[in-house]
């Protein structure tokens, strides 16, 4: 035990040094048939399933995987699922370079007998068109995708989805099954979700179903597309946007302004699948499905960059990450082009980003500079209530006005008390061109 203990030390600092995305040292020390805790709820065990079900083949790209992993991941769906559901596994080679990926592979899945096929593609196709191959490959009722880096846990079949997801064989490729034109990855589980639910399909979330993902700082294999493309999900996402997202296409290219008029290839035979499945419209999706999601133009007062005239600094998150709390700042306006200066003011009074809500810091009240965060809506506490009035922006809360006296860019905005007519708590709203 104490040798096993110096191995995974000398792990980390071998990982700490060359500073790889996984540790593949310490993944090299542990079984691939390792046994797993049972993290599902207690409840799952009591689910009886029936014993009619559908064949299962499981497809799982790789390209230049590390072994152990690749091979924990084959091993956890032989061990982990019954074998009367399971179809086949089909490895699907992206056009791998590892020397221990070509005929040490070939040799290694014969144990598995029939039950595990290798697919090896002759140019790099990506994980989209991959995922694709693989698909026209089998022979199951039901597809399974999953990375190639997982490990199933007990019970993960006969049912399973997610970002790692099941399909009925037929109704993937009926439905437009990927989209071919997207490359290598991104977007592609975004483009099916609306496609499915848009053309009369559901996305079923199973509890149940564990599986365990390795997520990576960052991609140890080639990401650049075709024609050197380096921004692969941009370009991917784009073809989305323009296909399925109707005329809130808008606010994707608040965020990506960049791809505007970015060739992004032929979008005609999708456009032709959304027609011949008799899509709905995206505003379905919204008011259906993701009932929840705030749209930024409606049911508000006020939609734009908040700019106060006499100084020309606009509120701005200045792209810090929205998944925190942030302080709310000022920067110079940027003409109602910069998405990090949009906000709402909705009808009921909140000022808000998409996900975010503009909140007095409780903590500064009282003090030389009471700030304002900017913290995620519906958390906790209620939002504060703000108006706009008279050209002043007054958090009814506190009955404080946001003011930019003294402050330059990337300084936080402050509140104080309000005073008719100071210049330095004038705001307008400056219209953005959709």
């Amino acid at each position: 035990m104490r040798c096993v203990k110096v191995r995974f030390k000398h792990c980390f600092i071998i990982f700490n040094i060359l500073q790889y995305p996984v540790n593949f040292c310490c993944s090299d020390l542990i079984s691939l048939d390792r046994s797993l805790p049972d993290h599902r709820h207690k409840q799952c065990h009591k689910i009886s399933y029936s014993d009619d079900l559908p064949v299962a083949s499981v497809v799982i790209i790789f390209t230049d995987e590390a072994w152990s992993p690749l091979m924990r991941t084959v091993h956890s769906v032989i061990n982990r699922t019954p074998l009367k559901l399971l179809q086949e596994i089909i490895l699907v080679d992206d056009f791998s370079q590892r020397d221990e990926l070509k005929e040490k592979l070939e040799e290694y899945i014969k144990r598995f007998g029939n039950k595990v096929r290798l697919v090896r593609a002759l140019e790099r196709q990506g994980l989209i068109r991959a995922k694709l191959l693989g698909a026209k490959e089998a022979v199951g009722d039901v597809l399974v995708f999953l990375d190639s880096h997982c490990e199933v846990g007990e019970g993960w079949s006969p049912t399973m989805a997610g970002g790692l997801l099941a399909v009925d064989r037929s109704y993937f490729f009926e439905v437009g099954g990927y989209d071919p034109k997207m490359d290598i990855w991104g977007g592609e589980n975004l483009e099916m979700s609306f496609r499915v639910w848009m053309c009369g399909g559901s996305i079923e979330f199973i509890p149940c179903s564990h599986v365990g993902h390795i997520f990576r700082d960052g991609h140890p294999y080639n990401m650049i597309g075709p024609g050197d493309n380096k921004d692969v999900h941009g370009t991917n996402s784009k073809r989305l946007a323009e296909v399925w997202m109707d005329d809130y296409k808008k606010f994707y290219y608040i965020h990506r302004l960049d791809l505007k008029g970015k060739d992004v290839g032929d979008l005609s035979e999708r456009r032709a699948l959304r027609q011949k499945l008799r899509c709905k419209s995206f505003k379905w999706y919204l008011q259906n499905v993701a009932k929840n999601k705030f749209v930024l133009d409606e049911n508000v007062a006020a939609f734009g960059a908040l700019r106060n005239p006499s100084s020309g600094l606009c509120l701005d998150t200045l792209q810090r990450n929205e998944d925190e709390v942030i302080p709310l700042c000022v920067f110079s306006c940027q003409n109602g082009k910069s998405q990090t200066q949009i906000f709402s003011l909705t009808n009921d009074g909140i000022l808000r980003r998409e996900l975010t809500c503009a909140k007095i810091d409780r903590d500064t009240v009282g003090t030389n500079k009471t700030t304002v965060q900017l913290v995620h809506c519906g958390e906790n506490e209620k939002e504060d209530k703000w108006i706009l009035k008279d050209g002043k922006l007054r958090n009814e809360n506190m009955d404080l006005c946001l003011d930019v006296t003294g402050l330059k860019n990337n300084d936080n905005i402050i509140a104080c008390s309000c005073i008719s007519d100071l210049d330095t708590q004038k705001w307008e709203i400056l219209k953005v061109d959709l």
